[in-house]
């Protein structure tokens, strides 16, 4: 029998894509724009649509194993690790694929985007604010999450968002304004060795302006993307940013012109209307008929789609799929929840331990305080944890449950209504009706302060928390999430004491309806809504006291909810640790001097008066199903601390800049450009991390002080060079030594210090490369780390336009420096680069 050769394997895929697109109707071309593709039958194509969510494990598919939020993985520096996320991730897509075929294997991730301000509301999904770490890291997501195989993709990564994307607030409307210089050496550098990897097939534009151009719009950068690669990339809208190219950023006059548009510029997929594809394919169609558009501008982007589907092994003989063994069940895998539980311990920082409090010791007491003692938060990329380990879990669980006890800090209260009857949870539903006549255990709710005045509340009788999501309320959330938030509130105090409470969701405050007692957020102004007295039954602060007092250590355990004071949609209000959270820090160190301020949180803070001399910091993202593991592995010693921070935490808000200016050169900000003097120096620097040894450095050498420049080029190495011989490499020699009493896993970085005499500035400080190694007690050794001489580039722009230029690095005597962070570089030297000769 003859096999149509867009059925046969053995053909590059680019020709068995040529071959099926030919056997397409024009109709049918349209119709694959849209991101959701309708079956073609006659050629055995079922129905396909782009974007899988897979950030840090499957999410929005039920239940999923959960790793550390990508900010939290970066933390271990390791590209291995992120590889073996990738491919455990890519296992379980491949799952729910099995289950449900209509699951695509295109995953929108990973985020290449840098960190360059810590106010973004998506920080927890970026890397790095380093682009060379953010985009080494990002490729080695992409290769497990394409997997090993030398023809079929596990999985087809997209990378998002190209291009120049930090802020929420009017993301669709503002401008990252960047001088060539910033797109060259920050921004462009992100995204280009995940796509020179081979492991993309697809990338993602943001939703923002750049230079004044819609990121959908940007042919000229989204061209030179792809020459980056040999094989075929395709791109993909992000949601509804067809419709803002028109509403919001009047780019277009009309829907038909914005989609002919976003063609013409290299977007290949729609993802508008929700499933409503045929609103895209007449508006397609139209700009055929107005000559917007022609023929050939569709079949270049249904191309790139159906090479993004063939590699997958879409239309293979089934015989041929390497992956077939995976089937449904192939979640949670026991490897899967060791990998977790590495994963979150290897991004666990230590971020100071002045007094030597840690690790904790393996006799005594300790209390766990604070709303993340007992808790595993999700963020709006999670899946559905199978389990969750919490930090008091996890101690409980090593030491026995007799040697730890635990206080959230928050109160416990009854809410009287004005008619003199308390707001209680009963037993039908969690259903929240205010038709009690006493203040009974159905009337305790914890209030929990989430920081700027955001509460949670949650019933005690049926552990949920009040949502307004029903009407009337319930309490019967078992998280706070969804795109709107509804289990967030805020309280007006009155003159005499009472609370109104302003359901966040809705913008309505909640009153009492008269003869049911129905409890509802319904009523559009404070005049209207319920005045509640309010009964203290239990003191958070109290409980955190006696509980701190009465043991040998405390450990604080503050931060976010992935969900609230910043997220996708809305940038952090403030840098800062939340008041609530510096106030229980205070009630525990002071009823307990040996504490442990344990962050949990999504991106760095300003550790401000009543934090700023804690004497013991450790900070974690929130690491998923296994954080509690995590955190106890490395608290208690059985891990040694390996994790690094990717993303620099300031001493004062000044020090990160304007959120909206993205000229991190004139604004002097990340790690980059801090100032060389005190008003540069940071609370704690890009790299660092404690061991739990005692380090030194010696001993600087470089295989040669002398070299040529290399010749101009148009993007810098990869982060990590192929070997010590390749060309242009010269190899760091220093001498690590650990005089503690415990092993050291210590990060030794090298980075530049600039170049004082070059004719175009250079950055202050500037990451080369970096190594791993073990130091054992009492012993000393010696670390080579390659740097590319061509990492030191700036660039030169020639010509008018965004890519008219090279990398070039300058003549001149450059310091190198190695230690254990950006600003503790305790040993130097001199490498000149001397101009090559014609």
């Amino acid at each position: 029998m003859d096999v149509h050769p867009f059925r046969d394997h053995r053909l590059p895929t680019a020709e068995r894509a040529r071959d099926l697109l030919d056997r397409l109707t024009r109709a049918e071309r349209v119709a694959m724009l849209h991101q959701r593709m309708p079956a073609v039958e006659r050629l055995g194509l079922a129905p396909f649509h782009t974007g899988c969510e897979a950030l840090h494990g499957v999410a929005w598919l039920g239940t999923a194993t959960v790793f550390p939020q990508p900010v939290g993985l970066a933390a271990a520096w390791d590209p291995d690790l992120l590889r073996r996320v990738g491919d455990a991730v890519a296992t379980e897509v491949r799952a729910k694929h099995a289950a449900e075929p209509s699951v695509s294997l295109n995953v929108w991730a990973p985020v290449v985007n840098t960190l360059r301000h810590p106010a973004w509301g998506r920080n927890e999904e970026g890397y790095s604010e380093d682009p060379h770490l953010t985009g080494h890291l990002g490729a080695a997501y992409c290769r497990g999450l394409r997997g090993d195989h030398e023809r079929v993709w596990k999985t087809a990564p997209t990378l998002k968002h190209f291009l120049a994307y930090n802020n929420e607030t009017d993301r669709s409307s503002t401008s990252s304004d960047l001088p060539p210089r910033v797109l060259h050496e920050e921004e462009l550098a992100a995204f280009r060795e995940p796509v020179a990897s081979g492991s993309v097939a697809a990338v993602m534009p943001a939703y923002n302006q750049v230079n004044g151009v819609p990121a959908h719009l940007q042919a000229e950068l989204l061209a030179e993307l792809r020459t980056w690669t040999d094989g075929s990339v395709a791109v993909v809208s992000d949601a509804a940013a067809p419709t803002f190219l028109v509403t919001l950023q009047r780019a277009a006059a009309d829907r038909a012109s914005g989609n002919a548009a976003m063609l013409r510029a290299g977007v290949d997929s729609f993802t508008d209307d929700d499933a409503a594809s045929h609103l895209t394919i007449e508006r397609v169609t139209e700009a055929l008929e107005r000559g917007l558009l022609t023929d050939d501008d569709v079949d270049t982007a249904v191309l790139r789609l159906l090479e993004l589907r063939l590699r997958t092994g879409e239309l293979d003989d089934p015989a041929q799929d390497p992956y077939a063994g995976i089937g449904a069940d192939d979640l949670d895998l026991p490897a899967h929840r060791v990998l977790a539980r590495e994963a979150a311990a290897r991004g666990v920082v230590v971020l100071r331990d002045v007094d030597r409090v840690l690790p904790l010791a393996a006799s005594g007491s300790v209390a766990v305080v604070g709303p993340l003692a007992d808790a595993v938060l999700t963020d709006w990329y999670s899946g559905t944890p199978p389990y969750v380990v919490t930090l008091a879990g996890a101690l409980r669980e090593r030491w026995g449950a007799d040697r730890v006890e635990v206080a959230s800090g928050a109160d416990v209260v009854a809410l009287r209504a004005g008619d003199g009857r308390y707001v209680a949870v009963s037993d039908a539903g969690a259903r929240v009706v205010a038709d009690a006549a006493v203040a009974g255990k159905d009337t305790r709710f914890e209030v929990a302060d989430r920081g700027d005045g955001v509460l949670t509340l949650r019933s005690q009788a049926s552990g949920g928390l009040l949502t307004g999501g029903a009407w009337p309320m319930r309490a019967d959330a078992d998280r706070v999430g969804g795109w709107e938030v509804q289990e967030s509130f805020r309280r007006h105090v009155h003159a005499d004491g009472t609370w109104s409470l302003l359901h966040l969701g809705s913008g309505r405050w909640v009153r009492v309806q008269r003869g049911t007692g129905a409890v509802c957020a319904e009523a559009r102004t404070l005049d209207e809504a319920e005045r509640f007295g309010v009964r203290t039954l239990e003191s958070g602060a109290a409980r955190v006291a006696e509980v701190a007092a009465r043991c040998d250590t405390v450990l604080v355990a503050v931060g976010n909810d992935p969900h609230l004071n910043g997220r996708e949609t809305q940038d952090r209000p403030h840098l800062f640790l939340p008041d609530v959270d510096v106030e229980l820090w205070r009630t525990a160190v002071e009823a307990n001097p040996r504490a442990v301020l344990t962050i949990v949180s999504s991106y760095p803070y300003v550790l401000g008066p009543g934090v700023a001399d804690a004497g013991t910091v450790v900070w974690s993202s929130h690491g998923g199903q296994e954080l509690g593991h995590g955190l106890v592995d490395v608290l208690t010693g059985a891990v040694e601390p390996t994790g690094r921070l990717a993303q620099t935490w300031p001493a004062r808000p000044e020090q990160a800049g304007d959120l909206f200016d993205y000229d991190t050169y004139r604004q002097q900000v990340t790690y980059r450009h801090l100032p060389d003097d005190e008003s540069g120096v940071p609370r704690f620097a890009f790299g660092h991390g404690l061991t739990y040894g005692d380090v030194t450095y010696s001993g600087l050498g470089l295989s040669t002080s002398e070299v040529t420049a290399p010749a101009p080029a148009r993007d810098h190495p990869p982060l990590l060079p192929a070997g010590p011989a390749a060309p242009g490499v010269v190899t760091v020699r220093v001498r690590v030594r650990n005089t503690g009493s415990r092993p050291a896993e210590e990060l030794v970085q090298v980075y530049s210090r600039g170049c004082p005499d070059a004719t175009v500035p250079t950055p202050v400080r500037l990451l080369l490369g970096y190594r791993r190694v073990r130091v054992e007690p009492g012993t000393e050794v010696a670390v080579e780390v390659p740097v590319d001489v061509a990492r030191l580039a700036v660039w030169h722009q020639d010509g008018p336009g965004p890519l008219d230029g090279t990398l070039v690095v300058r003549p001149g005597e450059y310091v190198v420096a190695a230690g254990p962070s950006s600003v503790d570089l305790p040993v130097r030297a001199t490498l000149t680069v001397r101009e090559a000769r014609p």
